[in-house]
């Protein structure tokens, strides 16, 4: 090899063989890769696997393809296999069908093609989990803001100015596009409305005071439905002054006692301090920002969201 123009050039070596249509040996370790995987996620993430493959074979009609796919699933892990069956309502067959892989050639001895089982050189990888994410940094997270007419321009733009110093992006939800006026009678921009917008959007959900903003929030179905669905996400959420009696007409607050911080495990993530306490609550809010989820909620939660 020799290097030209600063890139790099294989030398030209006139090469005689036979051309054939092969795979690899390697090609046919289908279940490895996958088995590290899952055994590397946490306790939340294998859950969400598994909900995920109930979902998508529930929506399978031919029983005998949701009993195959029950059969491969045991070669990657057997738990996972039982627990999906448990949602389906079926039982795990003893065995994959067999041939495992049944696409091949006509020419193509079926017994070369089918599945390897490799040992993998090390049974976990924390690099695999999102659980083991950084922990330390708000930057380029996005933050719902939920207010309307009315809305307390202090503790609203306390609560910007804090998230932006941190370089997290807080972006204002209304219940219409355009602009809201504020307690001061200032117009504020809103980003996006409840119609165009949802939680799932978002990485963490801020309720600021003000008495007519929250009169109309509690009025709008769209808005706690917001609020539900960024707690069922195990997402941070924050409320200051009227805020809080917003957040105890959700079904987060009817769940915890918010008045005491709630249960540890459920209210986790979940930011009520003194009501007017402004700076405070927005400390607390980014550090439970830069946690990204409370997993722990999961194992309590079951709001209608």
């Amino acid at each position: 090899a020799k290097a030209s123009e600063g890139g790099f050039t294989s030398y030209a070596e006139r090469i005689d063989a036979k051309k054939v249509r092969a795979r690899s040996e390697s090609f046919h370790d289908h279940f490895s890769q996958a088995a590290l995987f899952y055994n590397s996620q946490s306790a939340p993430e294998q859950s969400h696997i598994i909900n995920a493959l109930r979902f998508e074979l529930g929506k399978v009609e031919t029983v005998e393809v949701k009993t195959r796919m029950l059969g491969l699933l045991t070669q990657v892990d057997e738990t996972l296999a039982a627990k999906v069956a448990e949602g389906l309502g079926m039982l795990v067959p003893k065995k994959p069908l067999q041939p495992i892989n049944g696409s091949y050639g006509a020419d193509t001895n079926p017994k070369k093609v089918q599945p390897k089982f490799v040992k993998q050189a090390v049974e976990k990888s924390a690099a695999l989990s999102m659980a083991n994410s950084r922990k330390d940094t708000v930057e380029t997270r996005v933050v719902a803001i939920l207010a309307a007419n009315g809305v307390d321009e202090n503790a609203l733009t306390a609560m910007q100015n804090a998230l932006k110093a941190k370089s997290a992006m807080p972006k204002i939800i209304a219940p219409t596009g355009g602009s809201i006026k504020g307690s001061k009678g200032n117009d504020i921009p809103v980003n996006h409305s409840f119609l165009t917008s949802a939680s799932v959007l978002y990485d963490a959900v801020y309720i600021p005071g003000g008495t007519k903003s929250i009169s109309t929030l509690m009025n709008l179905p769209d808005a706690i439905h917001f609020v539900n669905e960024a707690y069922k996400h195990c997402k941070a959420i924050a409320a200051t002054g009227e805020g809080i009696d917003f957040l105890q007409s959700t079904s987060v607050g009817k769940k915890l006692d918010l008045s005491k911080n709630g249960n540890a495990s459920a209210s986790a993530g979940v930011i009520v301090n003194n009501r007017d306490d402004v700076s405070k609550t927005a400390n607390d809010f980014i550090k439970a920002i830069a946690q990204h989820r409370f997993w722990e909620r999961e194992a309590i939660s079951n709001l209608p969201a």
